[in-house]
Order: structure tokens, then C-alpha cells, then sequence
């Protein structure tokens, strides 16, 4: 699958492959509905990092669940 193109779906298979790696235990924080395509390159971006580290320190994570509330729709 490739994720350059901008789609829900792509959002949603970041979202999941984020969710097992940072270890989040409420699957709704990361529920790619909330997210904003107009965002898509800085949740890439931040998936790429994720995805690329094989492991991932207490204050990583929680540095990167912030900049994952930046990018969601706004309200």
C-alpha cells in the first residue's frame, strides 16, 4: 500500500500501525476520522518517525500523542 496519497484510508493505516507502536490503550485518541487531510504530510511525517524506530522512549511518546492532537479537526 502506498501512503503518499492523501486518503482516509491511508490516515487510517498510519493510525493503526501508530497505535501498536506507541502502545495507546484508548483506540478512540488515535481514531483517524478525527484527522485532518489538509494535515496529511505532518501525520506522514510522524508516522515515518514512528514507524522507523525501534523503540520509543515515555517522553517520545508523549511528545509525538501532542503532536497528533495538533493535527485533528478542528472543532
Amino acid at each position: 500500500m502506498s501512503l503518499q496519497e492523501p486518503t482516509t484510508e491511508n490516515v487510517h493505516e498510519m493510525m493503526d500501525v501508530m497505535r501498536m507502536k506507541l502502545q495507546i490503550v484508548n483506540p478512540a485518541a488515535l481514531d483517524a476520522e478525527n484527522f485532518d487531510l489538509n494535515r496529511y504530510d505532518e501525520i506522514k511525517e510522524l508516522y515515518d518517525m514512528v514507524s522507523n524506530k525501534s523503540k520509543i522512549s515515555v517522553s517520545e511518546m508523549d511528545a509525538i500523542v501532542s503532536e497528533l492532537g495538533k493535527l485533528t479537526k478542528s472543532k
